[in-house]
């Protein structure tokens, strides 16, 4: 039985359009002309762009424990809206996911709401503490199947602890990935230690703090024989040290953020908590390196880091609010504006850094698959013409700390599709008649 029709999309922003038909979950046709039943449902592509589902694999839903910022129901439509079929949910919640308890909790619950899949990433160590490793083959075995472990927002500092956990991840074929922060270097420090903080008396964070632990990781999974993912990387440094490690053969793989390729840190002259984030935002010459890193795949892959946070956490002063910015729904056109209309990537770079590479990295099968007959239709048709301007208050996201209020985006995700089913369609969530929202 036929589930979807698709009309007048370009895969990959190629070629004439053409019409794709959706049977029991997968592709099962492509050309030019397909007919299906009148009582089908169907999507008017309008000439648009057809991409894999895109694939992020670090989001903060803040489910369980701050529900009042985001939960695992309105984190999913944030995402589902901005073209996602697959989020990847940090382990930072309340209770930390460093059991199979809340990794399968968090699983349980993104299949209950049913609009993107949320895989749980599992704690590297016990309640993200830094001095003992967590239940890593528990949560790898669980309903769950966690495949990515971090402690992001906290580095796992401690150089022998880092090592066994590589080897244990090593062990299980899971990935550890790193938030790049040596702390003792970053004391203090709020704002990306440069001309601009010092004219603004800001407390400075040494682009050091990120190189030194990337460099160290970079050779503590060498010799474990293990992978290690950089998360958020932000320097012109790391960019040449991830440089030199892939040419000696290390398994590092690396993400961007969207804000990390567009801001930088001369959004700080209005003092305004919106733009403080973990990394800090750095100087051109950094978003520069970064983009052509992740034009040719020295940075593998763009990854969110949507973080939530409550109006009391942003509107204070700027050295005690919480760092983090809304991500999901403006990651796309944040890379059509700094890659594609640069002639940095095509459509089929996009698929590769949004899609098919993080997927590929997690050793997801399902997700980041070509656009092809018999492949899972996890699909997201985007209209490259179509711009919109961003209204915090409109977004999906319980919480509205989002840097890009008032910009003018691009391109507009049409529509998103999981295994067949529309979970959006012309900036409309399709709920499933029971979820937690």
């Amino acid at each position: 039985m036929t589930d979807l029709l698709i009309t007048s999309v370009r895969p990959y922003g190629e070629g004439d359009p053409v019409d794709v038909l959706v049977r029991d979950g997968d592709i099962a046709e492509i050309g030019p002309g397909l007919t299906a039943p009148d009582d089908v449902d169907t999507v008017d592509g309008a000439g648009g762009v057809l991409l894999p589902g895109l694939v992020d694999l670090h989001t903060h839903l803040r489910e369980p424990g701050r529900e009042d910022t985001e939960t695992i129901g309105t984190g999913s439509a944030a995402a589902a809206l901005g073209g996602f079929t697959a989020v990847f949910a940090m382990a930072n919640t309340d209770p930390v996911a460093d059991s199979p308890v809340v990794t399968d909790h968090v699983w349980a619950q993104g299949q209950a709401v049913g609009l993107v899949d949320v895989h749980p990433v599992g704690a590297i160590t016990v309640g993200l503490g830094g001095s003992r490793l967590s239940e890593m083959g528990a949560m790898a075995a669980g309903a769950g199947r966690v495949r990515v472990f971090s402690d992001d927002g906290k580095c796992v500092d401690d150089p022998l602890l880092m090592r066994r956990a590589l080897e244990y991840a090593s062990g299980l074929g899971v990935l550890i990935a790193q938030h790049a922060e040596e702390p003792r270097l970053t004391v203090g420090a709020i704002a990306n230690e440069g001309a601009t903080a010092s004219r603004l008396g800001l407390p400075g964070w040494p682009r050091s703090a990120e190189e030194s632990i990337v460099a160290r990781d970079a050779i503590l999974a060498r010799d474990a024989g293990a992978r290690v993912h950089i998360c958020h990387a932000s320097t012109e440094g790391t960019v040449q040290l991830l440089r030199w490690a892939k040419a000696q053969g290390i398994a590092i793989t690396a993400e961007v953020t969207p804000h990390h390729l567009l801001l930088d840190d001369s959004r700080l002259e209005t003092y305004d908590a919106v733009n403080k984030v973990n990394p800090p935002l750095r100087e051109i010459r950094d978003t520069t390196a970064l983009a052509g890193a992740l034009a040719d795949g020295t940075v593998d892959c763009v990854a969110t880091d949507h973080a939530p946070h409550a109006a009391q956490e942003k509107c204070c002063e700027f050295a005690i609010a919480r760092p983090g910015m809304l991500g999901l729904q403006t990651s796309l056109p944040i890379v059509v504006q700094t890659m594609v209309n640069t002639g940095l990537l095509d459509w089929r770079g996009v698929a590769r850094v949004m899609s098919e590479r993080p997927a590929e990295i997690v050793g997801l099968t399902d997700q980041g698959r070509p656009i092809a007959v018999g492949e899972p239709a996890n699909l997201t048709v985007v209209d490259p013409e179509r711009s919109w301007v961003v209204e915090s208050a409109e977004l999906a996201s319980l919480s509205q700390n989002s840097p890009f209020q008032g910009m003018t985006m691009p391109a507009t995700v049409v529509a998103t599709v999981l295994r067949g089913a529309v979970t959006t369609l012309d900036g409309e969530v399709r709920w499933p008649e029971v979820v937690r929202r």
